[in-house]
């Protein structure tokens, strides 16, 4: 089973910068996508042969994510429980025979770590619903995380230990839930490859030198480790500051 996570910072942007191409050409079974910008019926990408779960934030023009599943789900949840964070529709959970798929967009503490509290907060609930989901069956989940977790997963770690996506208390939060029975699936499969990252800034020439962060993620049950393929970046693909990241794993759906 293949599945795809992107975040697009904008789906009907990156729908005019090959967005459809990529869908077509990978032919995920599941893809996930974070931080669409648009309400209800902004968009219509067709996507034949797909059902479609849409979480939508209140606010216009922010966050939200969404799920493109070729399999109909047993269940659908928009949102983890927590009213301060579903009101951005941040998740969406589909239930299979086999397993649970979270994907997610984690808020952004900001450059001035002005929303760090309300980050570590939402650390805290995540984990808290995805430990309760293991309990039942065991969990797939993706989407941004906004954290680089370790110093090999950004081109600079020592200039920015103190910068959102970088602080200690973030990172600690991903080692928290590391340590209650996931497992990071690039990180498992390739736990000494450098220069692989995920998102890079729009400044001018950053991602042409490859000055970047790895911060979306396959985070699956550590039941599930034995059925990991391959976890893959690519990094080739444009369209938004971050590309896709693609887990193959041998499951059902």
């Amino acid at each position: 089973m293949k599945l795809v996570s992107w975040n697009v910072n904008g789906l009907r942007a990156c729908a005019g910068k090959g967005f459809l191409d990529y869908f077509t050409e990978t032919d995920a079974d599941i893809f996930c996508v974070q931080e669409t910008k648009l309400q209800e019926g902004q968009i219509d990408l067709g996507l034949e042969g797909y059902h479609h779960y849409w979480n939508y934030a209140m606010r216009k023009g922010y966050s939200g994510t969404a799920i493109f599943s070729k399999k109909e789900p047993l269940s659908v949840k928009y949102g983890i429980g927590a009213p301060e964070y579903d009101s951005e529709g941040r998740a969406i959970t589909l239930e299979f025979e086999s397993f649970y798929l979270v994907n997610v967009y984690t808020p952004n503490s900001q450059r001035d770590l002005a929303r760090l509290g309300y980050r570590l907060l939402w650390e805290d609930k995540l984990r808290e619903y995805l430990v309760e989901l293991d309990r039942v069956k065991p969990v797939i989940l993706c989407g941004d995380l906004n954290v680089a977790h370790k110093e090999i997963d950004l081109k600079n770690p020592k200039s920015n230990q103190k910068n959102s996506g970088f602080t200690e208390e973030e990172r600690g939060k991903m080692t928290e839930l590391l340590q209650n029975g996931f497992v990071d699936s690039f990180r498992h499969l390739y736990p000494d490859k450098a220069e692989v990252y995920s998102w890079w800034s729009y400044m001018s020439k950053v991602r042409e030198r490859n000055i970047g962060w790895r911060i979306d993620y396959f985070i699956v049950s550590s039941k599930l480790v034995e059925s990991i393929k391959d976890s893959q970046i690519h990094s080739h693909v444009i369209g938004s500051d971050h590309c896709p990241v693609l887990l193959d794993i041998d499951l059902e759906t």
